[in-house]
């Protein structure tokens, strides 16, 4: 009597297609076709690479590439319709793009990670762009180089250097405003402070402000038209530490205290020399809190210290 051979039952492709999502959910960190073929072992090349196919046309799926090979991961259902018809080095480059969040990824490393030619990695930009899926943001950090990030997220400030930037230069005389009123801020409360004839321990706590409470006074000026933050205006005081003119404390804070951040809270207050400082210490090497950090060559060097260079004038 002859062998018969049963010849394995096709799958149906919704089946197939709905066995790929399980295992992505399994693997929330992305499957290769290794995992699907081990999965489901008498499907036919041709029958996985058409269900794959289908689920990343549709954007139920990410393509990714990682050292291993291709990955396979399920799309987020707030981005599952975005890139509906695209083809997969688009949804490739848009996932990079996606992965590098709101600091934006240069087109060097979007080709490195891609692997694609940049011909084809600037014309696939500019398509995303044009559908207002992501933009191009010009960085701080290099003045002739953009970055890339999804349209709808803010740069972080290490791209646009937050409050001190305008078009990618610094606003040094918007930075000297606001040093000096913070300054007269302190100055007039630590004068307040002195007229009040109490005793000198009550004098010197009265003579201390909390950062929130400088935030607040610098924004009730309407100096600045951008808003600035309780980080920005310690960026200030921070400066005028270094200059020699404020000193700080911290102390413990009930939590929910303006100004308090886990529990502590910073305090300034306006000081005044006892007696003048000897000439190494004017210097502002003597003073540089960054002093071990200079070299020439280096990020902080002698030859672009803006407070040599003004005491060399002076």
């Amino acid at each position: 009597m002859a062998e018969v051979k049963v010849k394995p039952e096709v799958p149906d492709p919704l089946e197939i297609e709905n066995r790929i999502i399980e295992l992505c959910h399994q693997f929330p960190h992305g499957i290769t076709d290794q995992v699907i073929q081990n999965d489901m072992p008498h499907m036919e090349p041709q029958q996985r690479a058409m269900a794959i196919n289908r689920l990343l046309s549709v954007g139920q799926l990410d393509l990714l590439r990682s050292n291993t090979g291709l990955l396979y991961r399920i799309k987020e259902s707030q981005n599952a319709g975005k890139m509906k018809g695209s083809d997969n080095q688009e949804k490739l480059v848009y996932q990079i793009i996606e992965d590098a969040a709101n600091k934006g990824i240069w087109s060097r490393d979007i080709r490195y990670k891609s692997n694609l030619p940049l011909t084809e990695i600037n014309k696939i930009l500019k398509n995303l762009e044009s559908k207002k899926l992501i933009k191009a943001v010009k960085s701080v950090a290099a003045s002739k180089k953009k970055v890339y990030m999804l349209y709808n997220l803010q740069p972080d400030r290490s791209v646009t250097g937050g409050a001190w930037y305008s078009d990618q230069d610094f606003e040094s005389e918007f930075v000297e405003v606001l040093n000096q009123q913070c300054c007269k801020f302190l100055q007039t409360k630590a004068e307040a402070a002195h007229d009040s004839k109490q005793n000198p321990m009550i004098q010197r706590n009265s003579s201390f402000a909390s950062s929130h409470e400088v935030w607040k006074y610098i924004c009730e000026l309407g100096i600045s038209k951008v808003e600035l933050s309780m980080e920005d205006i310690e960026t200030i005081l921070n400066t005028l530490i270094y200059d020699g003119k404020v000193e700080m404390t911290i102390i413990a804070a009930k939590e929910g205290t303006a100004g308090s951040v886990d529990g502590h809270m910073k305090l300034y207050r306006a000081v005044n020399p006892i007696i003048q400082p000897t000439g190494l210490i004017r210097t502002p090497c003597g003073l540089c809190p960054v002093f071990d950090d200079c070299h020439e060559g280096g990020e902080i060097s002698p030859s672009n210290c803006i407070y040599m260079t003004e005491w060399l004038e002076f």
